[in-house]
């Protein structure tokens, strides 16, 4: 380690806490990286990925999430005792495609996998995770944080500015925070998880198979070649099983398969396998002082619609950027308030909405029962913070909070998910180039969009910028497509919507200016009318503005 020690230590070296160091490295900021165990982990884990992340990661530019994650397959059910398909159906629910939104549908990649995608991401910016690295305890003041860490038996004093806890369920951040965790331990729901090698005659590698049903006895089975040519990842469920006594053996756990599969199966090997019951707990708040949790140190749910490790990764990322800004001086303390604030409303209703799949599975004994495209995470959103701002809005109209919506296009305001337009023609540059609005969006700097009919009615606005760190805060000139353009040698970015997609997504009408600012996370923060709104929405984020 150099003398001076990295602001941020980030405990737990999982995807969330990946996310969360790279965010930050990305905006400048060091951070140490440490993890208890001394292997990286292996076993695919969670593996659905849903569009709002594949966004998060596209922001990040990880872009193998998306290249290299596989579409789920296409669920086959058997009819009892037998290898006759039953009935084929789709594990994600159907969602119209958009210009708007750039990815359709979930992927699916095994944690191991996207566990070294990211620390390579980490290792361009000279960041390791340090591995067999135990955090013990740690005592915080206002000026920062003193952690005692643990490595083969040697104890260490750590002094930094910031802790991040990605610890995972049983969090030595969240427990010595005194955070509660209050929720409840389904004993009913029992599942043995893990990645089998096997072979049997007549299972192809096409479907997704299950046999049985989840309450009494059953077995899903995906194929991936993540863990070898004939691997899979298995689930076994139901009442009937002594799932906890399975658990503990690998020829226990052939045994089972083979009495719930009707053909011939030939075993190689168990790789790695977990048992777990459905726990629904949550903090009751996200941090304290100069210490944070995320993922599952601050939630912990039922498996059911894959939105847990989403929920971590969009955690971290709603966390990076505010910390950043605060390390660099740029912003209040204050604004670090706004990650329990904003996250604490949509964690809650997540939690509903997996216990409510969960319950509709339990009930009919079927695991794809309840799911609809509110998994997708594009309709969550932040209306309700106190650091977003809406003209067109009136306080009137502030519904109760719905922080887990379903994405309404035709609807948009403050707090939303920013919407995606491609074929955004680059003018005033040499070369006429054609981007997409989801290439400016980056996690280190706000982006102001100004929709102006003509070039002459943004300058105003855009001049409102110049009190800002040009670090921080980019702008962009969306004209409509019926704009006479002559490529003028602006210093700002000036795009013609050629195929109006924009004005669509943002629901701006071609006479109208309009003007808003996409927040580092890719949230709307601000839809205004003018320069003035511009700096009132500044005024909450940034000190001195």
């Amino acid at each position: 380690m150099t003398s001076v020690h990295p602001p941020v230590l980030v405990v737990g070296a999982g995807p969330v806490g990946l996310v969360a160091a790279l965010t930050l490295l990305q905006n400048g900021i060091p951070v140490r990286i440490i993890d208890k165990d001394h292997h990286p982990r292996i076993g695919q884990r969670g593996v659905g990925t849903w569009p709002r992340s594949l966004e998060v990661y596209n922001f990040l530019d990880v872009s193998e999430v998306n290249s290299l994650g596989k579409p789920p397959p296409p669920l086959r059910s058997y009819k009892p005792g037998t290898l006759e398909p039953l009935k084929d159906s789709s594990m994600d629910p159907h969602m119209e495609p958009s210009p708007a939104i750039p990815f359709h549908g979930p992927k699916l990649m095994g944690q191991q996998l996207l566990d070294v995608i990211l620390r390579r991401h980490l290792e361009k910016f000279s960041c390791s995770v340090e591995m067999g690295t135990e955090l013990c305890s740690f005592e915080q003041c206002d000026e920062g944080v003193t952690a005692i860490l643990a490595k083969n038996g040697i104890s260490e004093t750590f002094d930094t500015k910031w802790i991040i806890g990605a610890d995972g369920a049983k969090s030595v951040v969240r427990k010595q925070l005194g955070l509660t965790f209050l929720g409840e331990t389904r004993d009913d729901i029992r599942i043995v998880t893990g990645d089998i090698r096997l072979t049997g005659v007549g299972l192809d590698r096409v479907h997704w198979h299950r046999f049985g049903n989840f309450n009494e006895r059953g077995l899903s089975l995906r194929a991936t070649d993540e863990i070898a040519e004939d691997g899979y990842q298995f689930f076994l469920y139901g009442r009937e099983l002594d799932l906890t006594k399975i658990a503990e053996s690998e020829e226990l756990v052939f045994e089972t398969i083979a009495s719930l599969i009707p053909t011939e199966i030939t075993f190689e090997k168990v790789v790695w396998m977990s048992d777990f019951r459905a726990n629904i707990r949550m903090v009751n708040k996200f941090s304290e002082g100069r210490v944070f949790v995320a993922g599952d140190a601050a939630h912990v749910h039922s498996p059911t619609g894959g939105q847990g490790l989403n929920s971590g990764v969009q955690d971290a990322f709603n966390l990076g950027w505010k910390l950043a800004l605060v390390q660099k001086g740029l912003a209040d303390k204050s604004l670090l308030e706004t990650y329990s604030a904003e996250r604490l409303p949509v964690i809650s209703e997540m939690l509903g909405v997996t216990t409510s799949i969960l319950d509709k599975a339990t009930a009919s004994g079927d695991l794809s029962a309840g799911r609809s495209p509110i998994l997708y995470m594009l309709g969550i959103n932040c209306r309700f913070s106190t650091i977003v701002l809406d003209e067109f809005v009136t306080s009137v109209e502030r519904k109760p909070i719905n922080a887990y919506g379903v994405l309404d296009e035709g609807h948009l305001e403050a707090g939303d998910r920013a919407p995606d337009a491609p074929s955004m023609l680059q003018v005033g540059s040499a070369e006429p180039e054609t981007t997409t609005l989801f290439g400016l969006y980056r996690p280190w700097y706000h982006t102001m969009l100004v929709f102006a009919p003509s070039l002459a009615d943004a300058t105003p606005i855009l001049g409102a910028l110049e009190a800002y760190d040009k670090s921080v805060v980019r702008s962009a000139v969306v004209l409509p497509s019926s704009a006479s353009v002559t490529p003028v040698a602006s210093p700002d970015l000036v795009l013609v919507d050629r195929e109006g997609y924009a004005y669509s997504a943002y629901l701006v009408e071609a006479g109208q200016t309009k003007v808003f600012v996409i927040r580092p996370d890719g949230v709307i923060g601000a839809i205004v009318h003018g320069t003035e709104g511009v700096k009132k929405y500044f005024s909450k984020i940034f000190l001195d503005a």
